[in-house]
């Protein structure tokens, strides 16, 4: 029986291809954990399934009966596999580079074994190949849910996949972990989702896909904000690209678009989230800012700073400098710059990454990182590296 558990002798790969198995492709991953990191409680803050491929499953889940209806025609006359109400960036067909990297995008990995759904046996395979003992999964396609011209398609889209995540994949698998969809544009939904699902097995937080154009101060939101912090739930703010956006779209280079996109919409959110005080109204309320590398918050709480001591007036609920609140967020590693070493022990530093930051390998993506990325780190010391890889992880999210 393959259940993704045990041990699997690696093979040599000669190239890596959509059929390639998790853990031949992590064997070097295998090797260090068994050198490194047994005695290390691991967390994967941010690893990926692509929910397309089930995407006839997650459609049984829409609750409105047209909807679903229409959802089930397409699904069997479309033939084009791209999933009913999804809408796809463009940047996405860019990342497999012409078919050269291929495992992330239509995965064919074989999975004989029919006792456990395919993703929680794809997802045991990764976690067990590097060492990890909890994932955080999210969705792949849905990140770009937020651009959905119809907001009541986001709402039920993203309460179909909750709940087929929730009865489908983590009632499967206690190493399973995941922060839950917001349908963002719609507040009232959002709070009704929490609601809902706060407290099913494997819901340890909720998710706001960064990639849409909504004013996170807004007061429509407080509601949402002060049901999660009464709850001790925390609230993640996940990057994703977007190449239709009107200053991206000046990039004609995916690398281009992809090294800002990721970032762009998470300093816009950071900025009102600082700026409009919500760290003041919302004290116990933990952030966590998703995929966007790290290099941008030296220099987003370095031109706060600047701009505040000018212009404080214009902030009336800071109490402190914009970079003392974002010091007391959290951070997931990845995609982490490593090519200035002064520059990233600076960054470490400057956002108190041994209590803040936390370990995330964005598995299966091209850009992945194992915890060797931090691990292999020569100015963390042994207890930063290990609440970094899992300590703080277990705090935040009470595992």
């Amino acid at each position: 029986m393959d259940t993704g558990i045990g041990k699997s002798e690696p093979r040599a790969l000669e190239q890596i291809s959509v059929d390639s198995d998790t853990r031949d492709v992590l064997a070097h991953a295998t090797r260090a954990k068994a050198s490194k990191f047994d005695d290390m409680f691991i967390v994967d803050i941010d690893s990926h399934h692509n929910e397309r491929i089930s995407w006839n499953e997650i459609i049984e889940y829409i609750e409105d009966p047209v909807v679903l209806d229409i959802a089930r025609e397409y699904q069997k006359n479309s033939g084009s596999g791209s999933g009913y109400g999804l809408n796809v960036d463009t940047g996405m067909r860019y990342q497999d580079v012409g078919g050269r990297i291929p495992h992330q995008t239509a995965r064919r990995e074989s999975v004989d074994d029919k006792s456990l759904p395919r993703d929680t046996v794809l997802a045991r395979r990764a976690y067990e190949a590097m060492g990890i003992d909890y994932t955080v999964m999210f969705p792949t396609p849905m990140l770009f849910l937020g651009l959905h011209p119809q907001v009541e398609m986001e709402v039920a889209l993203g309460r179909a996949y909750n709940r087929w995540l929730c009865e489908h994949i983590l009632a499967t698998d206690d190493r399973l972990k995941a922060m839950l969809f917001l349908p963002f544009n719609d507040p009232k939904a959002s709070l009704q989702m929490v609601k809902d699902f706060a407290g099913e097995k494997g819901v340890i937080g909720f998710m706001v896909t960064s990639t849409r154009y909504r004013q996170v101060h807004h007061n429509d939101y407080m509601p949402l904000y002060a049901e999660l912090e009464a709850r001790g739930l925390p609230l993640g703010f996940h990057a994703s690209s977007n190449w239709g956006d009107r200053s991206m779209s000046q990039l004609n280079r995916f690398i281009g678009m992809h090294a800002i996109s990721f970032v762009m919409c998470n300093i816009i959110h950071m900025t009102n989230w600082v700026l409009n005080g919500l760290p003041e109204r919302f004290p116990k309320l933990d952030v966590v800012w998703i995929e966007s590398g790290l290099a941008w918050l030296p220099f987003l709480m370095q031109r706060l700073d600047s701009e505040y001591l000018m212009r404080s007036s214009e902030c009336p609920l800071l109490k402190r400098l914009p970079g003392d609140y974002m010091r007391e967020m959290y951070y997931s590693c990845q995609p982490m710059e490593r090519t200035y070493p002064k520059a990233l022990e600076c960054t470490f530093e400057m956002i108190n990454a041994e209590t803040q930051l936390m370990y995330s390998s964005d598995w299966p993506h091209w850009d992945f990182d194992t915890p060797d990325a931090i691990y292999n780190l020569p100015f963390l010391t042994d207890q930063a590296r290990r609440n970094i890889l899992g300590l703080n992880a277990k705090r935040v999210f009470k595992l």
